[in-house]
Parts: structure tokens; C-alpha cells; sequence
């Protein structure tokens, strides 16, 4: 990579240590960071770094290389993801009214949410699908690279003081009835449903090195794109794409598009706004 005169003291430095402690991640322990987006992941290293009490990186490498729970503490920070239940309720009301009408023609569904942290995203598709008449023949592939976020998702336990917020984007996403239907509150916690846990399978996947698993007529995958560089966010799409079925629906974040990636000719947009595309018949 080349760097212009004009740039702080020490980047250049800085640029190195970060590819070398991306590839000591690669080769230690088979996570592969190296084509996230270069910001996010030096500001998330820098926290690490200082939360250790490391001097430079290349010190945080050497604790990452011996020290495996300093490794995890690391993995969380550099795939932590914030999520809420119906976040963006528009995306999940969009879903309902346009994508919903063409899945209730499908024998059987599979929903790939990718990226799916600890859990909110899957078990809000799952309700939607519950909504809709539809979960007894869906099943919901929920997948992410961290075994902690994986870990959460599969218990289904999320705070109380959060019900509020998620009651709010639920109804606003079109949902039918209350919310507190799908769960059940005990002491400062809410446990989701079994009825939504039967129907998903949390499952550890990598977009960066991992392969499609299944077909499917669904793949949500929000605010993880973002964190990736094109190379990656072109890989990430071609699995989508060999895994959506013909005029199967991609939906993604608000803050992503497909519109330069080269996989975009394969799509037709359906919902400019809430990010949701149809793969093409004859893709």
C-alpha cells in the first residue's frame, strides 16, 4: 500500500503492525480479519491495546500469539455488533409487505441471517415469520463468527430494561399483538419463546473463509457489510448469491448497497429505501 508524504508520524508503522497481527490472528487461530475495513478495526485494536496496557500493537500481538483469553477478549472487540430487536422496524415492515406475499408461495423456507450477533435479528425474523402463518415450515440459519455472540443468541435471554424499546420497533414494523407474546419475563430478564428457538439453528460462519451451507430464499444480512472492504463485500455477496434460490429476497443495512459490487446485475431492487433486492429468474 502506498502512503503520501502528508500522513501522521508512524502511520506507515501502524498500517504494518496492524496486517501483522491480522495475519498472526489468520494464522493462530483461523479468524480472518485481514480485508475488514482498515478504521474500524485500528480503533477497535487501539482499545484492546490500551484496555491490556500494551504499548504498541506488536506487544498486543505477542499477548494475542500466548495468551488464548486475551485472544477472546480481542475477537470480541473486533466483531462486536450493537442490534435490537425490529431494528429499523421500516426494514422489517418492508419485508413484511413485499417479500413476505412471494414466500407464502414456497413449500418450505430457509432464511440465511448472517451475521447474526447475539440473536435479536433472528428471533425478530423469527417472530415475523410466526406473524405471518409461516414458521412452522421455516427454518431460520443463524450465523456469526463469534462463539460468545453465538453462545447468547442460543439462550435467548436479553434484558428487560430493552423489552420497551423492542415492543416499540415491533409495532412499528406492522407487528400483530404485543411482543411480550413471543417471551417470557423473569426477575431483569426476558427468555425468548421455544416455539422461535425450535425453528432456528445458530451456527458458526465466516464470510470472510467459509462456504454456502444451503439454499435459501431469504438472506438478511445488516450493518456486518459496512465493516469489510470491497474485496470482502464482493465475496460476502457471491455466497449470498449462490445460496438465494431464483427470485430469492437479499435484504441489508441502511448504510449498504449492492449497487458496486459486481454481483449487482443479478438483482433487481425492490425497496430502494430499506435495502431489499430480488434475485433475478435467471440468476
Amino acid at each position: 500500500m502506498a502512503h503520501g508524504p502528508a500522513g501522521p508520524p508512524g502511520s506507515h508503522e501502524q498500517d504494518i503492525e496492524v496486517r501483522l497481527i491480522l495475519e498472526a490472528i489468520y494464522e493462530r487461530y483461523h479468524y480472518d480479519f485481514r480485508d475488514y475495513a482498515g478504521s474500524s478495526l485500528r480503533r477497535r485494536l487501539r482499545a484492546a491495546m490500551q484496555r491490556f496496557g500494551c504499548g504498541n500493537l506488536s506487544v498486543l500481538q505477542g499477548r494475542v500469539l500466548r495468551e488464548p483469553e486475551v485472544f477472546r477478549s480481542v475477537l470480541a472487540d473486533l466483531t462486536v455488533q450493537v442490534s435490537e430487536m425490529f431494528r429499523d422496524p421500516e426494514y422489517f415492515l418492508a419485508l413484511r409487505e413485499q417479500v413476505v406475499p412471494v414466500l407464502r408461495t414456497f413449500p418450505s423456507l430457509r432464511i440465511w441471517v448472517a451475521g447474526c450477533s447475539a440473536g435479536e435479528e433472528a428471533y425478530s425474523m423469527a417472530i415475523l415469520m410466526k406473524e405471518e402463518g409461516l414458521l412452522e415450515r421455516t427454518l431460520i440459519y443463524a450465523t456469526d463468527i463469534s462463539q460468545e455472540a453465538l453462545a447468547q443468541a442460543q439462550a435467548g435471554v436479553y434484558r428487560l430494561d430493552l423489552a420497551a424499546g423492542f415492543s416499540a420497533n415491533h409495532r412499528a414494523a406492522g407487528g400483530k399483538g404485543a411482543l411480550s407474546e413471543h417471551f417470557t419475563a423473569a426477575y431483569d430478564h426476558v427468555l425468548m419463546d421455544k416455539s422461535l428457538k425450535d425453528r432456528i439453528v445458530f451456527s458458526d460462519h465466516s464470510l470472510s473463509t467459509d462456504s454456502v451451507f444451503a439454499e435459501v430464499q431469504l438472506v438478511s444480512c445488516r450493518n456486518v457489510l459496512i465493516y469489510f472492504n470491497r474485496a470482502l463485500q464482493d465475496r460476502a455477496f457471491g455466497l449470498f448469491t449462490e445460496a438465494l434460490c431464483r427470485n430469492g429476497f437479499l435484504g441489508l443495512g441502511s448504510r449498504e448497497t449492492l449497487r458496486f459490487s459486481q454481483h449487482a446485475g443479478q438483482y433487481v431492487e425492490i425497496a430502494a429505501k430499506e435495502r431489499i433486492y430480488q434475485k433475478r429468474s435467471g440468476g
